[in-house]
């Protein structure tokens, strides 16, 4: 299988389909927008507009062997829409980028056998992929993201407050996301979902202080007196299932 698509060539995606070119894929890549088409073609990305929104047909996006889903919409009605096309298609297998957000503070470890918000469109849309047998689907849960021109020196600006100064921090660098897609499809792990965020863990108010001061940027400003919630979220099935051991560990060194 060495033909994939990338429905989502932003922050991740894109940076992901290069590593994926590099590594002797043939990529499809999707975008919303048609200022986007030209910038994918010139690194080599097959360039597809594509809005799941939309409810048009994706035949000629969906021919491949694996797709990988990295868009932020939570349109369960469009993610139905496209499960139907994708029964339809030569897709084999799915990967699903879905959130930690899932997971409710209760100020405890969270693992992947922990429960998870109701009604989150999220939880549903995670559910539309785990129950269909036509395809298999591998899905990620991706703690807080950063790096490139993501840094969290430049998150809470404006004088805006902090909330859950105690609390703790879970977050993952771009490049731990890559290198985890690319394990699950070279080690062809499917039907699994994973937690994926590093096992570092600092206060918040460690965190966002440190990553002020290594920008030279003036301290943030937290929020008091709120009641104490907080959620660690482990990674330990994906580092024993994949063998996986993070690059970007040390929260407090980027």
């Amino acid at each position: 299988m060495k033909n994939i698509s990338i429905l989502g060539c932003g922050w991740l995606g894109k940076p992901l389909a290069v590593s994926l070119l590099e590594d002797g894929f043939t990529v499809k890549g999707s975008t919303t927008s048609e200022e986007k088409i030209t910038d994918l073609e010139s690194v080599g990305i097959e360039p597809y507009l594509v809005n799941i929104s939309d409810f048009e047909e994706f035949d000629d996006f969906l021919n491949t062997d694996i797709l990988i889903i990295a868009i932020t919409s939570k349109d369960v009605d469009g993610f139905e829409n496209l499960i139907s096309q994708i029964q339809d298609s030569t897709i084999q297998k799915v990967i699903f980028i879905s959130s930690t957000s899932v997971y409710p503070r209760v100020n405890k470890i969270m693992t992947e056998e922990d429960i998870v918000i109701e009604n989150n469109p999220l939880v549903e849309i995670e559910n539309l992929f785990r129950e269909n047998t036509f395809f298999e689907t591998t899905i990620i849960r991706f703690a807080g993201l950063f790096g490139g021109e993501r840094h969290p020196a430049n998150w809470f600006k404006d004088g805006r407050k902090i909330p859950q100064p105690k609390g703790f921090v879970n977050m993952i660098h771009r490049e731990d996301c890559m290198e985890i897609i690319h394990t699950i499809i070279n080690k062809n792990c499917w039907n699994e979902t994973f937690n994926a965020c590093a096992t570092h863990h600092p206060t918040r108010e460690e965190f966002y202080v440190n990553a002020r001061m290594s920008k030279g940027l003036e301290t943030p400003v937290f929020e008091e007196n709120e009641k104490y919630e907080w959620k660690i979220i482990s990674s330990s099935k994906l580092e024993k299932v994949l063998g996986y051991s993070f690059v970007h560990d040390n929260l407090l060194s980027i």
